[in-house]
């Protein structure tokens, strides 16, 4: 989706200029919620927005449950300055957060309580040339970051320097670990139309690629489920051939089943059960479906019970000590997005109004 997005943004980069205009009091720190928000199993969420592409507008946001209050300027406010341009993925590990930010080159470590910047990691080579790094996942220590100039870099989490790169396929577009391994989706998303296929299999302990499995063309986000089967989306080009949502083995490290009937462009996975929704950019319409991965079936067509309508999904996250599901919504990229809850059984909670610029990521941080 990558390459797609890119050239969506700079077809909305002058439309984004108008955003400059904006008032200041839209993104003063207010509470933008339609209906009353209870949570307990959660201290706080937060909220990262890619912003828009070369706009260097990225954004986290906190939602505090306790007094019921959102910092959407949370990262400025405790380091007075600026997250980056296009925010791709934020995660936890131990008391810090790791947020990858893309067209900045640089994975921004900072503390979970506070928000302050701990360190900033520029990620280009030797040459200069930014990286341009895409998501991170964790295994015994280290921080993995795949990024887009074909490499993964590991980051000593107590240290917090780069202790190893290597390389990979074309454009790595996504990651998680999975049976003592890390699994990296190779997307070539930069070389319309010459995508690439492939999944690199890397161990961590010799920190090399042991395989590269061939998947469908152009695959991107990547997750497993509790009993270490790998579950992937490919994009396809846009065109003819269509997303696919697919499943590795990671015993034997094969792709096992393609799913050819659930045309899928994002998706996460909770205790087994994968909530996969799209989007058709032409049509403007979209479907959530879930899908039980122990019985690889689909067991709700509809995730959504109450007719809650999303104007454009952008992103999918579940709490996970209640099951409850975010959703993002977009909008139209260019006015901010909101955030939704849904309980697990599709209805409407709550929903975080004007969060930030193209919301797309959700965090949890757990009630001690």
């Amino acid at each position: 989706m990558k390459f797609f997005n890119y050239i969506f943004r700079i077809i909305l980069f002058g439309a984004a200029v108008l955003l400059l205009n904006v008032s200041c009091d839209d993104m003063e720190d207010k509470q933008h919620i339609q209906n009353s928000v209870t949570e307990s199993s959660v201290t706080k969420i937060y909220v990262l927005s890619e912003g828009l592409f070369q706009m260097n507008n990225s954004t986290l946001a906190v939602y505090n449950f306790e007094n019921q209050k959102m910092t959407t300027d949370f990262f400025t406010s405790a380091n007075n300055r600026g997250l980056g341009d296009t925010a791709n993925d934020i995660e936890q590990y131990g008391s810090k957060l790791y947020i990858v930010v893309n067209v900045s080159s640089d994975v921004e470590i900072i503390d979970a309580s506070t928000g302050k910047s701990l360190k900033q990691i520029s990620m280009f080579d030797d040459n200069g040339v930014a990286r341009q790094p895409r998501y991170v996942d964790f295994y015994k220590g280290n921080a993995y970051v795949c990024s887009f100039d074909g490499t993964l870099a590991r980051i000593d989490t107590t240290s917090m320097e780069i202790n190893g790169i290597i390389k990979l396929g074309r454009n790595p577009d996504g990651i998680c670990v999975a049976n003592g391994k890390v699994y990296v989706t190779n997307s070539g998303g930069l070389d319309y139309p010459g995508y690439d296929n492939t999944v690199s299999v890397v161990d961590p302990d010799s920190f090399t690629e042991i395989k590269k499995i061939t998947v469908g063309l152009n695959p991107y986000k990547i997750h497993a489920d509790s009993e270490g089967d790998v579950y992937l989306i490919s994009r396809g080009n846009y065109g003819d051939i269509p997303y696919k949502f697919q499943k590795i083995n990671s015993v034997t490290d094969t792709l096992e089943t393609s799913f050819d009937d659930i045309q899928a462009l994002n998706f996460t996975i909770h205790k087994d059960t994968a909530y996969i929704y799209n989007y058709d950019y032409t049509t403007q319409t979209s479907w959530i479906k879930v899908f039980d991965c122990l019985n690889d079936v689909v067991i709700s067509e509809n995730f959504i019970t109450d007719d809650t309508k999303l104007t454009t999904p952008y992103g999918i996250d579940v709490n996970p000590v209640n099951g409850d599901v975010y959703l993002t919504d977009a909008k139209s990229y260019t006015i901010l997005g909101d955030v939704l809850c849904f309980s697990n059984k599709g209805e409407l909670k709550f929903r975080l109004s004007e969060v930030g610029l193209n919301p797309n990521k959700v965090l949890f941080i757990k009630s001690d």
